[in-house]
This record gives structure tokens, C-alpha cells and sequence, in this order.
């Protein structure tokens, strides 16, 4: 049987296994079986009876099995997969597509693609199945082979392929076939059903950012353009609602799009996109604010159009739309609408219809640039500025000589701007893109001069864009820069300029004084004559110039200022041994010469700088570092000795201390010395070079035995549980020669203060064993007995008292040192905590009793209660670094039990450590909230308890502030002083974790405190309302003003005062007169907002309550409260 045949029997619902099987095996290829030869060997009657087969086999599975029951069928239900099926008669009807001939019936085939085309749209958009995809090919085949139906299958073809470009991941293909079917699209009656649907779903492709910048889909969306005329103005309401989610890529296509679509437009379709797509978006982006993200957006896509004005269609065009509304908004009141429309009319000009005028539309629009320079807001006079320059740019030699020529006078004369610093900013900022077109460079060479003093404005923003403007100017080669500015003005700048400037003239100086090209000799001599001009501007110089080199120039540069270094010695010693450098024969011509002192300061200056700047560079190439380390370890001792100015000798140490001890023994061995013999009172610049030094050659161990050696002599020995006989750091035996010396614990102190200030010491420090640093905290620690003495004796030996108070303090640093370095228990926070207990027993104590004291003895008890407190505060300082580092839970409990024992009423005299709790409830506040936020049940629970007492603590610091105010009113002022810093960094906290217990005590003390002012009032002419916020009494002045400076902090206070106030928790007159009040201080001190309109209407409604008040005073106050809402609300409504 042939395989026609065969198939012509097979196609069937008796013989379906057999279809099936053929069907497999053309897809198979293997096979010689191929369905599209079958079907062109079929006559026309057979081809029909094969598809009436087909048609009937289809109807019956369809019947039996519909398309949405298929997943849901297994194989004993039926026993022919209808997926298999249908996909078999898919293949065919589109195999038969194939061959189809003009004048073939195909009633059969027609009959068979109806039913697939109802399998295709009964399914939903999104299915992923096999079977969906090759029905759509078959709609798409039929729509392209132009037959019956045509406009039906295309239709869902399109559809489907829109859904896969929106929802799909796999868009290019469907991007390709969408394109093919753009036709169809004609063929859909915009008015009907169908067409309104369709367009639906056409302006969803909007949305897809993949679609904006595949190439068929611009094709696409233009094509759109050409639908319907009613369309146009739908596809531009999509794009703008879409075009804040565009980014800049996506914004250009969109742009592109909107440009192919006006080239290709006629006749209506032409009007409609200029009317209301293109003019739309003018309008748009000149009447949209200029911080808005989408007036950047808009303006991109006529800035697309901008572009294209070469050509003469489009500046036709441009000129048509821009005339009914450019100028009419170049000329508004509205300062922002001005800018944005002298933006437009800037990159936009010449805008010139071709068939009109042109000269005179020119010098219209050059005339209009003139005045815009010279607008009366500097916004737009800064805009101006630019579109001036960019148009110079441009259009330099098409603009008549006389134009250029007043353009740059009024350049010139607006770099004098002295209203707006933005404005002559803008004029250097700008002339760099004049820069840009070298038919410039003669006349700005001779008017850039004029400007030499801008190099000094007083705006640190126009002396940088100056300095860039010369950089182009060097860069351009336009001029010399030297000749705009000299170079003594440029160094002087230099010198006292800060970094955003310095940077840049160090930019410009580069090729000056550190050329590329030149020889590390003549770079010697450009370095000794830029320091003979300033010193410190050769400092900051060769700060910045180091990164616009390599750093083995600089390498090679820093050894031969040691040869000039070493020339100016031998002068004076030219047989000194340790200067005969290894290549003595590279100077074997050079003769010794002398340098200035101050000369050779600064040259040993610039050798630290650079070998800073080069230090990680160093650390990479030990060859390099080993030959820099050798070289200055020759001559180190001798320059010791031949430069003996402070400032020679601090250069010296701090580039000994770059070296290893090897290089320099013979200098390290009197480091120590000198640090044995230096004042008590020497400051930190003398020894912290000394001691940085003794870190970096590994010495920090003979360091720590001095400080223990001091401290010992100072300190009482005690033996407790840290106690330990003295270590001794170098265990070796050996002789030594006993010299008795005076103890310095105070200069001990400060080296230990700069050891743990500066991470590199401290780290070295660290790094030792634990033995000596347990020896130098215990030492630390026993300052605790040294204060119990002073607390219970009388105020003689005040100094004892504050070298204890000292330690006391670096025994609380040294602790969090070691806990987060050392320790993996908790033995240095126990410690803490101990001290914690040692306040409260020891402490606390004085501080009540000094507080009560009387009589005789009240100036020992005033000593005491003031080292008392500094106890304290020291302690609270301690911990909130020990909360903010290491956060253990344990020890913020004993924290916060010591705060709630300060703030007990007995304990009055405590208000003298108000600002370090503040800090330290900051802290706290920070460390709760954290944990509430993020851990489970019990731990949360726990936090909220904790930041309930916080709130409690804080509620008592306030009490004792305002019963302080009541007690001692100066001491009480000064304090409130003192508390503003911590009082803003802790209602910051409290903002940002939600404690309105927090707000609702300032609330209430501001209301009780104004309350009680009034209360106190005995005459009604005593009764008037407040101004400003010093009219208030001070403590409520000192809170206001602080949530005066924080905005966020501010709507919280507002937030709980409006609660407060509706909960009817104030009621009384001069309760509700004193929320009178503070809204009166607010109307002058800020703009309104919801809120507080909202809290004064409800105070309104409830101040009405209180009309029958008769006494004088209280009638008075009421009649003044009613006042001052109305006169509030009024000007709120305003």
C-alpha cells in the first residue's frame, strides 16, 4: 500500500492509532514519510474527503474530551490522548496551508481550523501547553494566505501573541510575529467590540519596557500610530501615566517612537500627533515643577525632536507648535515656568519655520536670550547663561561677529553677579562647552583674564567651577592657563583652599611643578621653588598630585629629594660616611648647596605626605619597600641630628615610624628616653609621634611597662581578683642601673589616651598578652578606692581626685577594649557591673547626703556632691559606648536599674547628671528597639517592658528639670542648656521607634508648666498670648525649640498632642489656654499642617465649654485664648 494511501485510510476515528503513528513518523527524521509530499500526490476530492475525516475525527474527541477537562482526564478514561490528537490535525491542516492551491475547495480544512481556532480562544491566555502554540502558527498561516475567516484567526493569532510579549519571558519571537500581524489591526473596526477590546489590549504594550526597545516593536507601536485617529490621543495618555516608570533608555526609544510615528503621519493622523502628542508634551515640559522626575523625562523626548532640526519639516514644525506657547511662558510671573521654557527655547533654538522670515525670527529669538540673561531670578538667569553657551557652541560661526561679541560682555558682566553666586557659577560651569568649538579659543583668550579674580570668590562652588574652566583651557589648549591666572595667585589658592578646589589646582599645577616627562632632578628643583612660594601649598600639592602619577615615580621621586637632602648636609660634612649613597655615581658633577630651614622642613614634609600616599602600593612590592626602608635608614640618624627643627624633627618620626625597628636602632633606643623625660603638660602633637613610633617598630610592650611603672607609684597595689605582681615584659635577666625618677600618672594617662584613640596603636596594643594589660586595668581599677577616700574626706587633695577621676575613666575604655577584643565571657562587663553596684552603694549615697547638707560643712559637702556627679557622668558616658558596642542584655539591665535609681525623688542633687542620661537612655532606647523589631515572642516582650521604663526614667529627668526651674530658676536655665544635645539626640530615638510615651511627657509638661504661668496670674492686663518661643517659660521654650530643629520628631509631638487633646485629657481653662499658647508661638515659627489645624479646631470646641468663666482673671484668659484661635484658624486658612 502506498503511503498516500495508507494515510488516506488511516485519517479516520477506526483507525486513529494508525493516524497517530503516521503523524509521528514525519516528525521523525528519519523517516521518509513526509505529510506535505502526501498531501501534494492527493487529488482535490481526496485532499477534501481527508479533511472532512479529519474535520469529523476532531468534533468527535473534542465532544468527548473538551479542552478544559484535559488535564484533568487519566489514560483509563479515555483511550486516545486528545492532546495527541488534536496536535496531529494541527500539523496537518497546516501542512495542507502549504500546498493549497487557487481555486481549491477547502470547506474541510475550514471546517478544521474553526474548531482549532475555538480550542485556541476557549483556553486561557497564559496556559503553557504544546498544543496552543501551533494552532496560533496555523491562524497566523491562514491569515497570510489570505482565505476565508481570515480576520477572526489573525485577530486571536495577534491577541495571543500580545499576551506572550506582556506576560512571557520569551518575547522575541512573539515581538517577531506581532509585527507580521500588524495588518490585521487595519482590519479591526475601531467603533466595534472588537476593536475596543483589541485596543485594550494594544495600549498594554505600553507597559512592557522590552517591547519600547526591541526594533519590530517600535515598528509596531508606530504602525499603531496609523489606526485610528481617536487612538492617537489614547496611545499618548498611556505613554505619559507609563513614562515616570520609564528609564532613561526606555525614555529615548519612547522618544524615537513618537518621532518615526510624526514622520511617517499625513493628513489627520499628522494634526492629531502635533496637536496632542507633541504640544502636549511642550506644554508638559514647561509647566511641570522642575523636581519633578517626570519634567526630566518629558523633556528628553522633546529634546529627541530638538535634534532632529536639521532637518527642515522638523523645524517647521517645531516653530508652528512652540509659537502659541513658548513665548507666552517666557514671559509668566511663575519663576519655574520661565526656566523651564528658557531650557526648551535654548537647546530647541534656532526654531525657524524655512518658508518664513528667517533672519528676523533670528534676531527676535536673539534679542529674547538677552533679556532671559538678565531675568530677576537667578534660576532663570542661570538657565539662560547656559542656553546662551550652548548656542555660542553651536552656532559660533554662523552668528554674526557683533552678536558673539555682546553675548560674552553680558557673560562678562554677569561673572560679577554679586546677588547670586549660582549664577556666577554657571558662567564658568558653561564656558566649557564653548570651550568645545576652537573657533572660540581667540576671543575667550583675551576676555578670560578679566576674570582672574573669581579664583577668589567667595563661594567655594565658583571657585571650582573657575578652576575646571581652566582645566578645559588646558585641556583645549585654548589658551595658557597661566595667562588667565597666574601662578602666584593659583598657589596662593592652593595653600588655603578647600579640597573640592585644592584637588583641582593640583590638577591643573601637575605638569607644573611634577612633570611627566622631566627628570627626577628638575622635579626636585620645581618642588624646592614651589615651596619657596608657599609651604603649604607644596604640602596639599603633593597631597593630591600623587594619583596622577605611578607609584614608582613617586618612589623615585622621594629618594631624590633624600639626594638634595643629603647635598645640603654635606655642605657642612661632605666626608659623613652614612650620605655616600650606592650610586655615588649618578652625582659624581653635583655640588653641595644650602636649603632653608624652613625648605628643609617642608621637604621632609612632602616625603611623609608621598610615602603615605603610596603605602599600600609599598606593602605589594616588597623589593620596592625593602630599597625605600634602606635608603632612608642610611641617613636617618644623621638627619636626626643636622635638622633639629620641631618641624624637621616631626616629619623625621613619622617617617621613622614607616620603617621597621631594624633600619633605625640607632635612633629607636632614645625614643623611650625621651619619652621618660617628657613634661607633664607636653601636648599631644610632642609625644604622639613618639609613641606612634614605639607601635609600628613593635615596642608597645616597653610603652605599657612605663605607663604601669607611672601608674604604680600613683595608684594603690591591691590584691584582688585581678591583682598581680608588676609583669615584667622582658623576662630575660639582666643587669640594671636603678635611676630614681619623679612618677608622671597624668602623662601616663594621656599616652594611654592616644594609644586607645587612634585605631593603629590601639590595635597594637590589643595585640599584647594579656598579662601586662590585666596588670595596667587592674592598676585603672583601683582608682575606685582613691575616690571613696576623696567622697568621704574633706576637698583637700583635689588633684589626687582628678588624676583618680581620670583613671576611673580609662578603666571604663580599657574595659569595652577588652571585652570586645579579648574576652569570649563576660569577666571585663562583670567588672562594670560591679562598678555599676559600686555607684549605687558608695555614690549615691553622697550625692542624697550633699544634697541635704546644711550649716557647717556645706562647702565640703558641695566638693563632694560635684566629684560625686563627675563620677557618675564619667560612668554614664562609659556606658553608652559599652550599649552601643557590645549590647549585652545583662548589662543594660544594670544600666537601667542605676538610671531609675538617679532619678528617684531622694535623690535631687542627681539633675546634675540629666545630660549623660540622656545619652546613655538614647543608647538604650536604640538597643530595645532593635531587638522589639526583629526577635520572637518572649524577647520582644521583654524589650517593650525596658523601653517602657525608659519612657519612665525619662518622665522623672523632666520632673527633676522642671523642679529644679521651680527651686534654683538660674541653675535650672543653665541646665536646660546643657541637656538640649542630648535631649535631640534622644527624642530622635524616640521618633524613630515609635515611643509616644515619650512625646506625650513633653506635651504634658509644656501644658502644665504654661498652665501653672497662668494659674500664678493675679491681674488681667498680666494675661497676653506669646510670640515667640523665648515667650514661653523656659523649659517648655527649651523643648519647643528643640522640635523646632527636627522636623520628623516634630509631627510626632503633633501626633500625640492631637491625641491627647481628643481623648479629653485636658479640659480645665488654663489647661486648653496653654495649648493656646503653643499654637500661637507655632503660627510665627512655622507653616501650618493638617495636624495642627486639626488640633486647633478641636481646642476651639473645647474652650467654649469654659464661656461662663466670671472671675477677672479667668475671663480674661478665656477671652484671650478665643482671640488668638480665631486669628489663628484665619490665617491658617490662608
Amino acid at each position: 500500500m502506498s503511503k498516500r494511501a495508507a494515510f488516506i485510510k488511516a485519517a479516520c476515528k477506526e483507525h486513529v492509532d494508525d493516524f497517530l503513528q503516521l503523524v509521528q513518523l514525519h516528525k521523525d527524521r528519519t523517516d521518509p514519510f513526509d505529510l506535505e509530499e502526501v498531501m501534494e500526490e492527493m487529488a482535490r476530492d481526496q485532499r477534501e474527503a481527508v479533511w472532512g475525516e479529519l474535520a469529523s475525527l476532531l468534533r468527535d474527541v473534542l465532544l468527548e474530551l473538551p479542552p478544559e477537562r484535559w488535564d484533568e482526564v487519566t489514560d483509563a478514561e479515555s483511550a486516545v490522548d486528545p492532546k495527541r490528537v488534536v496536535a496531529a490535525v494541527t500539523l496537518v491542516a497546516t501542512v495542507s496551508l502549504k500546498v493549497l492551491q487557487n481555486g481549491d475547495t477547502y470547506n474541510g480544512l475550514l471546517n478544521i481550523t474553526r474548531q482549532l481556532h475555538e480550542v485556541l480562544v476557549s483556553s486561557h491566555p497564559r496556559t503553557e501547553d504544546n498544543v496552543l502554540p501551533h494552532i496560533q502558527t496555523l491562524c497566523e498561516a491562514w491569515w497570510k494566505k489570505d482565505l476565508l475567516n481570515k480576520d477572526k484567526f489573525g485577530r486571536t493569532a495577534l491577541v495571543i501573541a500580545l499576551n506572550k510579549i506582556l506576560y512571557s519571558k520569551k518575547m522575541n519571537t512573539e515581538l517577531q510575529r506581532a509585527w507580521s500581524l500588524h495588518k490585521v489591526v487595519s482590519n479591526v473596526n475601531y467603533a466595534s467590540e472588537d476593536g475596543q477590546q483589541l485596543s485594550a489590549q494594544l495600549l498594554q504594550c505600553f507597559r512592557a519596557t522590552s517591547f519600547i526597545r526591541n526594533d519590530d516593536g517600535k515598528r509596531f507601536m508606530v504602525f499603531l500610530f496609523s489606526w485610528h485617529v481617536d487612538f492617537v490621543p489614547l496611545i499618548h495618555e498611556a505613554i505619559k501615566n507609563q513614562l515616570q516608570f520609564y528609564n532613561t533608555v526606555a525614555t529615548e526609544d519612547v522618544a524615537e517612537i513618537y518621532f518615526r510615528a510624526w514622520k511617517k503621519a499625513s493628513g489627520k493622523f499628522l494634526e492629531k500627533i502635533e496637536s496632542e502628542c507633541i504640544q502636549d508634551l511642550m506644554k508638559c515640559a514647561i509647566l511641570l515643577q522642575r523636581s519633578s522626575p517626570l519634567c526630566r523625562k518629558v523633556r528628553q523626548i522633546i529634546f529627541y525632536f530638538h535634534k532632529k532640526n536639521v532637518c527642515p519639516s522638523v523645524g517647521k514644525m517645531l516653530s508652528a507648535l512652540y509659537k502659541p506657547i513658548l513665548w507666552k511662558y517666557l514671559n509668566v510671573p511663575n519663576f519655574e515656568v520661565r526656566t523651564n521654557a528658557t531650557v526648551l527655547f535654548a537647546d530647541a533654538f534656532p526654531i525657524v519655520d524655512p518658508d518664513t522670515e528667517i533672519e528676523e525670527a533670528l534676531q527676535k529669538q536673539l534679542d529674547k536670550l538677552k533679556v532671559l540673561l538678565f531675568d530677576k531670578h537667578d534660576v532663570v538667569r542661570c538657565n539662560a547663561i547656559q542656553g546662551v553657551c550652548k548656542v555660542l557652541a553651536r552656532c559660533w560661526e554662523l552668528l554674526p561677529s557683533v552678536v558673539i561679541v555682546d553675548f560674552l560682555k553680558k557673560l562678562e558682566e554677569l561673572a560679577g553677579d554679586s546677588s547670586s553666586d549660582n549664577v556666577r557659577c554657571a558662567v564658568f560651569a558653561y564656558l566649557c562647552v564653548v570651550l568645545d568649538n576652537v573657533l572660540s579659543h581667540p576671543a575667550l583668550e583675551k576676555l578670560m583674564p578679566k576674570w582672574k579674580n573669581s579664583l577668589h570668590d567667595a563661594s567655594v562652588k565658583v571657585r571650582v567651577a573657575f578652576v575646571d574652566m581652566l582645566l578645559k583651557v588646558k585641556a583645549v589648549r585654548a589658551a595658557k592657563f597661566w595667562d588667565v591666572c597666574s601662578l602666584d595667585h593659583l598657589v596662593a589658592r592652593l595653600a588655603r583652599d578647600t579640597p573640592h578646589v585644592s584637588k583641582r589646582l593640583a590638577e591643573l599645577l601637575v605638569d607644573s611643578f611634577f612633570p611627566a616627562k622631566g627628570s627626577d632632578r628638575d622635579r626636585c628643583n620645581r618642588c624646592v621653588t614651589l615651596i619657596q612660594m608657599s609651604p603649604a601649598a607644596a604640602r596639599k600639592f603633593y597631597l593630591y598630585a600623587s594619583v596622577h602619577t605611578a607609584p614608582n615615580n613617586i618612589v623615585k621621586f622621594m629618594l631624590a629629594i633624600r639626594q638634595v637632602l643629603n647635598l645640603s648636609i654635606r655642605r657642612d660634612d661632605a666626608v659623613d660616611a652614612d650620605l655616600h649613597d650606592s650610586d655615588e655615581e649618578n652625582r659624581a658633577g653635583e655640588k653641595p648647596f644650602a636649603l632653608d630651614k624652613d625648605v628643609v622642613a617642608t621637604l621632609l614634609e612632602v616625603v611623609v605626605i608621598l610615602w603615605k600616599n603610596i603605602s599600600r602600593s609599598l606593602e605589594q612590592n616588597e623589593e620596592t619597600r625593602t630599597h625605600v626602608h634602606a635608603q632612608f635608614g642610611q641617613v636617618m640618624s644623621k638627619y636626626l641630628s643636622q635638622f633639629t627643627d620641631e618641624r624637621c624633627q616631626v616629619a623625621l618620626m613619622q617617617m621613622a615610624s614607616f620603617m621597621p625597628f631594624s633600619t633605625v636602632a640607632t635612633f629607636s633606643f632614645s625614643v623611650l628616653a625621651r619619652l621618660r623625660k617628657m613634661e607633664p603638660e607636653a601636648p599631644p602633637s610632642v609625644y604622639g609621634q613618639l609613641l606612634d613610633c614605639m607601635c609600628s617598630w613593635g615596642k608597645t610592650a616597653s610603652v605599657l611597662e612605663l605607663l604601669i611603672e607611672w601608674l604604680s607609684q600613683a595608684l594603690p597595689e591591691s590584691r584582688g581578683l585581678c591583682s598581680s605582681p608588676p609583669h615584667r615584659l622582658n623576662a630575660k635577666r639582666k643587669v640594671t642601673i636603678q635611676v630614681t625618677e619623679e612618677a608622671k600618672p597624668d602623662l601616663a594617662l594621656a599616652y594611654l589616651d592616644h594609644l586607645l584613640l587612634h585605631p593603629s596603636t590601639r590595635n597594637k596594643v590589643l595585640a599584647l598578652s594579656q598579662g601586662p594589660l590585666k596588670h595596667l586595668y587592674t592598676l585603672l581599677g583601683n582608682c575606685k578606692s582613691v575616690l571613696s577616700t576623696h567622697l568621704n574626706a574633706s576637698s583637700e587633695g583635689a588633684a589626687g581626685a582628678e588624676l583618680a577621676l581620670k583613671a576611673f575613666t580609662y578603666h571604663g575604655r580599657l574595659s569595652v577594649h577588652l571585652q570586645h577584643h579579648l574576652s569570649e565571657g563576660r569577666e571585663y562587663l562583670q567588672s562594670l557591673e560591679y562598678t555599676a553596684a559600686w555607684l549605687g552603694e558608695r555614690v549615691l549615697p553622697v550625692l542624697a547626703k550633699a544634697h541635704q547638707g546644711h550649716g557647717h560643712g556645706q562647702g565640703e559637702a558641695n566638693s563632694s556632691r560635684a566629684l560625686a556627679a563627675e563620677i557618675i557622668q564619667a560612668f554614664l558616658t562609659m556606658c553608652g559606648d559599652v550599649v552601643l558596642c557590645l549590647d549585652d542584655d545583662a548589662f543594660n539591665a544594670h544600666v537601667l536599674h542605676l538610671c531609675s535609681l538617679l532619678v528617684r525623688p531622694t535623690d535631687a542633687a542627681s539633675y546634675l547628671c540629666i545630660p549623660a542620661m540622656l545619652q546613655v537612655l538614647k543608647e538604650l532606647m536604640a538597643s530595645y528597639s532593635a531587638v522589639e523589631r526583629k526577635a520572637p515572642g518572649d524577647q520582644r516582650d521583654a524589650a517593650t517592658k525596658c523601653l517602657s521604663v525608659v519612657a519612665n526614667i525619662f518622665q522623672k529627668i523632666i520632673e527633676l528639670l522642671a523642679g529644679r526651674l521651680k527651686k534654683e530658676p538660674e541653675e535650672g536655665k543653665r541646665l536646660c542648656q546643657s541637656a538640649v544635645s542630648g535631649l535631640q539626640d534622644f527624642l530622635r530615638v524616640a521618633q524613630a521607634s515609635k515611643i509616644s510615651a515619650v512625646f506625650d511627657t513633653l506635651f504634658a509638661i509644656v501644658v502644665v508648666e504654661t498652665s501653672y504661668a497662668l494659674q500664678k496670674m493675679t491681674q488681667p492686663e498680666e494675661v497676653t498670648t506669646p510670640e515667640k518661643v523665648d515667650d514661653l517659660p523656659i523649659l517648655s521654650s527649651t523643648i519647643l525649640s528643640v522640635l523646632l530643629h527636627l522636623s520628623p520628631v516634630t509631627g510626632a509631638f503633633w501626633a500625640e498632642m492631637f491625641s491627647s487633646l481628643y481623648s479629653d485629657t485636658y479640659l480645665s481653662l488654663t489647661e486648653l489656654a496653654a495649648v493656646v499658647h503653643l499654637l500661637a508661638v507655632l503660627r510665627h515659627a512655622m507653616r501650618p499642617n493638617e495636624c495642627l489645624k486639626k488640633i486647633a479646631m478641636v481646642v476651639q470646641q473645647r474652650i467654649h465649654a469654659q464661656a461662663n468663666a466670671k472671675h477677672d482673671v479667668q475671663g480674661a484668659i478665656y477671652q484671650s485664648s478665643v482671640t488668638s484661635l480665631n486669628d489663628i484658624l484665619t490665617q491658617w486658612e490662608v
